[in-house]
């Protein structure tokens, strides 16, 4: 084993959102082509992730997982091979219980034959979710288990804990080994899905960090209602919304995790998921947590601020309500005060373009469910 397998969030993609549990060797392959071609790898997204459904019903007579033969004829092995020599990385899915959430064989009492099975296979990522659990069990207990039997497997594959914000998950996960922890309900298309789980999190920032980060769950970006999923595709959002969630998750450090399909992205969509700009606010060196600055008079209106690796600082600006407004700034909530004879060099991230050194203060109009992300640089003045 050598250094940290999440120094930063992961990003990549995850079949959930969009195909359900409709996946086959083709749709992944394709998916693998689409990541390249598209432009996603070299952006960042470097985990091709296949979800709930990928296996047969039942295990093979020796107590192994096998994938479901009619959606994997060649079996899981040439898929894996396919999505490494595109230069990504794969990751697949279980369950902690009984079942996966699917109804497919989970991994309660396989942990250490599973994990060994994936590290032959050549694996790099395991979701981990936590349905049909047997009731007098900790879901503590079977995350440490799967955690140490990815461990003793071999290999280093990363564990994205699915277990949904339960049991205090922030207070302990940390000490399971997981990488990433799922802190919340299952994500919609929907602007108010979004916001809610945005809002949910806001206290528990301080909880997530270098290798092993808060999992607000999968992006929805570029959906438009579209997809197989009859629990996630509710109906869509605006490009505005998107891209509000996008620099919400990038600025509260959670994986980015496309959701989409990539094969048929709009221009708009990709422009939202490739900005390098606020992707490097969530990929910062240092992963320090956000924390929430409210705006005086408006309870719609909140201010994100986090410190960076370099020195900057990352300001995001996020107007929930369903007008136009004014999202003030005064620098003295950042502890940045007047006398200090410093003022801040603004960069507007997601138009990409220089705003100039202000003082005192920052004051965007923001779009009804819009943002604006800014990275601040220190300057002397004088």
């Amino acid at each position: 084993m050598g250094e940290m397998i999440a120094k930063t969030p992961p990003m990549g993609w995850n079949s959930w959102n969009t195909f359900f549990d409709k996946v086959n060797d083709e749709l992944l392959c394709s998916v693998a082509d689409a990541m390249v071609e598209q432009g996603l790898a070299a952006a960042g997204y470097q985990y091709l992730i296949v979800d709930d459904g990928w296996l047969a019903r039942q295990r093979e007579e020796n107590g192994r997982q096998v994938p479901d033969p009619e959606k994997f004829p060649r079996g899981i092995e040439p898929v894996i091979e396919y999505i490494h020599k595109k230069g990504l990385k794969f990751g697949i899915y279980s369950c902690c219980g009984t079942h996966t959430c699917g109804g497919y064989p989970g991994s309660f009492e396989h942990e250490f034959e599973d994990a060994k099975q994936y590290a032959q296979w050549g694996v790099d990522y395991l979701k981990f979710d936590n349905c049909y659990r047997p009731g007098t069990t900790p879901s503590e207990v079977l995350y440490k288990r799967i955690a140490m039997a990815l461990r003793a497997s071999g290999r280093e594959i990363l564990l994205a804990a699915c277990q949904w914000g339960t049991e205090d998950v922030h207070k302990w996960i940390r000490s399971s080994g997981a990488h990433t922890f799922r802190s919340t309900v299952d994500i919609q298309d929907s602007w108010n899905s979004i916001s809610k789980i945005a809002l949910s999190q806001m206290e528990l920032q301080g909880y997530g960090g270098p290798d092993c980060f808060n999992d607000m769950d999968m992006l929805v970006v570029g959906m438009h209602g579209k997809g197989l999923n009859p629990e996630t595709s509710v109906g869509g959002c605006t490009d505005t919304e998107y891209q509000t969630h996008f620099a919400l998750w990038a600025m509260m450090n959670s994986p980015l995790i496309i959701g989409c399909d990539v094969r048929s992205m709009t221009e708009e969509t990709k422009k939202i998921l490739m900005n390098q700009e606020v992707i490097a606010l969530n990929q910062d060196a240092a992963g320090h947590s956000c924390s929430k600055i409210p705006v005086y008079a408006n309870p719609d209106v909140f201010i994100l601020e986090k410190p960076l690796a370099n020195g900057d600082y990352a300001l995001g600006f996020f107007n929930f309500g369903d007008a136009k407004a004014k999202a003030v700034l005064n620098f003295w909530d950042l502890g940045l005060s007047t006398s200090s004879g410093y003022a801040l060099e603004v960069r507007d991230c997601i138009a990409g373009k220089d705003i100039g050194v202000c003082r005192e203060f920052l004051a965007p109009v923001v779009e009804p469910h819009g943002c604006m992300v800014y990275r601040c640089r220190l300057v002397k003045e004088g």
